[in-house]
């Protein structure tokens, strides 16, 4: 049954109760100087995920560090919150703990600024900017927060312009997803859209071609995955989407020689991205 404590408050309400009741342990006067919208905003857990945060310039409301850790990387973390002017709290694990949504933290917990979307036009501004052809991964409904994390750091790994994931019935990006993809975060652009099939549809307009993950496809060694390209990942479970596979343009398969025949989606989307890099690369040197 339904609190009916709960029949007369908006959306945004609810969930700052939900988040007050779990925080209940929790003194307030720890939040102080984290913004409001922080309590249901981005919180960035673990030592990498932490200091590339500060790298990256974003800005940290406040920093939890476990009291009495004084070790390397912490005392670096501690230093660039300090050139940022952010206000440190230093608790015992126990707390940490409590404030925890990964229960992987490293002894340091950071309240950012709430993440912002980014733009399909701000990943084409990227590609021209470094005077590149796009690349792009399309995610259709990747429920697993850790595979988006994974994702997004393989994209920046591979120097991809961005990354379009659906608003809904889809991992969306918290915690867990920041820590996963180990800092990338701060530098790919994240899209989120309506539809990926339509998307798919206007960014042809563009000039990209799209390929997408199925192992009843043509070998990707095959394919020619040059050019502005659009890689599209599938769900974890039922692959992509018949509507959003009827859109690409090719279908690629990444061969496979054992008795096991499927992937990680976020291995899955490791391999085909740098069979792209490859490509690519092969194809510049080729100009030179």
């Amino acid at each position: 049954m339904r609190n009916n404590n709960y029949k007369n408050k908006s959306g945004r309400d609810y969930k700052r109760d939900r988040k007050e009741k779990e925080l209940q342990e929790i003194s307030r006067d720890d939040f102080e100087g984290v913004s409001e919208e922080n309590l249901d905003g981005l919180k960035i857990e673990g030592r990498n995920a932490v200091h590339e945060a500060f790298k990256s310039g974003k800005t940290i409301d406040k920093l939890f560090v476990l009291d009495g850790c004084n070790d390397g990387p912490v005392l670096t973390i501690k230093r660039e919150a300090g050139k940022q002017g952010t206000l440190i709290k230093y608790v015992s694990r126990e707390r940490l703990d409590q404030i925890s949504d990964t229960g992987k933290h490293q002894g340091v917990i950071a309240f950012a600024a709430a993440y912002h979307y980014s733009e399909i036009e701000d990943i084409f501004a990227l590609a021209e900017k470094r005077n590149e052809k796009p690349f792009v991964l399309i995610l259709d409904n990747i429920e697993d927060p850790h595979n988006l994390g994974a994702i997004i750091r393989t994209a920046n790994v591979c120097g991809a312009h961005g990354v379009i994931i659906p608003k809904n019935r889809a991992a969306t990006l918290t915690a867990t997803v920041y820590k996963a993809s180990a800092g990338a975060l701060n530098y790919t652009p994240v899209v989120k859209v309506t539809n990926i099939a339509n998307t798919i549809e206007s960014l042809k307009e563009k000039g990209m071609w799209f390929v997408c993950a199925d192992m009843g496809g043509t070998a990707m060694y095959d394919l020619d995955l040059r050019g502005s390209i659009g890689l599209v990942i599938g769900n974890e479970g039922s692959g992509v989407g018949r509507l959003v596979k009827e859109k690409c343009d090719m279908i690629a398969a990444i061969p496979m020689q054992g008795e096991i025949n499927s992937l990680n989606a976020s291995v899955a989307a490791g391999v085909l991205s740098y069979e792209i890099v490859r490509q690519r690369i092969n194809a510049y040197s080729f100009d030179m």
